[in-house]
C-alpha cells in the first residue's frame, strides 16, 4: 500500500488534489481512498489530506501518519510544518517551488523531487492554480496513476461542475507538468 500526505493551504485544492488522485487510481483498477484533515478551516491556512492507493483492499480507516510520498503544493510551508515528519526513510517528497532542495533547507535521507508547477499553471491558467499541476508531476515520478485516468477523474470532477474549459485547461496543466518532470 501507499499511502501519500498532501499539504497545501485552504483554498489552494490540496483536498480536490486527493479526490483527483484517488478517482484516477481507480480508473487504473486500484483500491483507494482518501480524506481531508482540516484545522482552524480558513482560506490560506495549512490543509493536509491523505490518499491510499494498494492493488488490495484497503482496511485502515486512520489518519496517515507515515507516508511514503509527501506533496507540498506551497513550498512557504515548510517555514512552519514539517512536511517531511513521519515520511519513511528513502521516500519520496514533492515539492512545488523554484528552489533548489539545499535553498529550502531540506535534509534528509529522501527522494526529493522539486517542480515548478506555479510557473506551468500561470501559462496556462494566468493563475497560480497548482494543485492538479502537481499530479502530472506525482504520476511522472511515482508511476502510480497514469495520465489518461487522471484525465478521466478531472472530467468526472470539473465537466459536471466547472465546465468543459477548467476541464481541457486542467488537463492540459497535468500534461505539461508531466512533461516538464524529470
Amino acid at each position: 500500500m501507499y499511502e501519500i500526505r498532501i499539504h497545501g493551504r485552504g483554498g489552494q485544492g490540496g483536498v480536490t488534489t486527493g479526490q483527483i488522485m484517488a478517482i484516477g487510481s481507480f480508473y487504473d483498477g486500484q483500491y483507494c481512498q482518501t480524506f481531508p484533515m482540516f484545522g482552524v478551516e480558513r482560506c490560506g491556512a495549512p490543509v493536509l489530506a491523505f490518499t491510499r492507493i494498494d492493488k488490495k483492499p484497503i482496511r485502515i480507516r486512520s489518519e496517515v501518519y507515515e507516508p511514503d510520498i509527501a506533496i507540498v503544493l506551497d513550498a512557504s510551508l515548510m517555514k512552519t510544518v514539517d512536511v517531511t515528519k513521519g515520511l519513511k526513510k528513502k521516500g519520496t517528497i514533492i515539492i512545488n517551488s523554484n528552489k533548489t532542495a539545499k535553498e529550502l533547507g531540506l535534509k534528509g535521507n529522501y527522494n526529493i523531487h522539486i517542480v515548478d508547477a506555479t510557473k506551468i499553471a500561470l501559462e496556462i491558467f494566468k493563475r497560480p492554480i497548482v494543485n492538479t499541476p502537481m499530479l502530472g508531476a506525482f504520476a511522472k515520478i511515482t508511476g502510480l496513476v497514469t495520465v489518461k485516468s487522471l484525465k478521466k477523474a478531472i472530467d468526472e470532477i470539473f465537466l459536471k461542475t466547472k465546465g468543459p474549459k477548467l476541464s481541457d485547461l486542467n488537463k492540459k496543466a497535468i500534461e505539461a507538468v508531466y512533461k516538464a518532470t524529470e
